[in-house]
């Protein structure tokens, strides 16, 4: 893709996939903060008329933003994979591990799936 035979573009691109794995993680954090925040304020509400709802929304909103962060993992990781194939040899520095970032990708996806079945579970039941 690139002409320059630099292995600083694929620093650029590692540095690029990390910017999204953390925005990737904190979407998942934001949404199981959300959904928390749902049951903190329902165990915080003295009488027991709260309405159920707002339960449900929070719930739903906090498992929204954890499969948003998911999928931006999940997407994340594709194009990265792309990038580094269209680069020449000279472009990848020799002795890079080409996988960690892959690996510490679907390890964020896979944390973010089982967070959104483990609050969708713990709400159904």
């Amino acid at each position: 893709m690139a002409y320059l035979d630099d292995p600083r573009v694929y620093y650029a691109a590692e540095r690029t996939l990390l910017a999204w794995q953390r925005s990737a993680l904190a979407f998942i954090a934001m949404g199981f903060v959300i959904e928390k925040f749902g049951l903190f304020v329902r165990y915080l509400h003295l009488s027991n008329d709260l309405n159920p709802i707002h339960s449900s929304i929070s719930v739903a909103i906090g498992v929204l933003f954890m499969v948003l962060g998911t999928a931006i993992s999940i997407l994340s990781i594709t194009q990265h994979k792309r990038f580094v194939a269209s680069l020449s040899s000279a472009e990848i520095p020799p002795g890079q591990f080409l996988f960690l970032g892959a690996m510490i990708s679907y390890l964020l996806a896979l944390g973010g799936c089982l967070m959104v079945l483990w609050v969708v579970i713990g709400f159904v039941i």
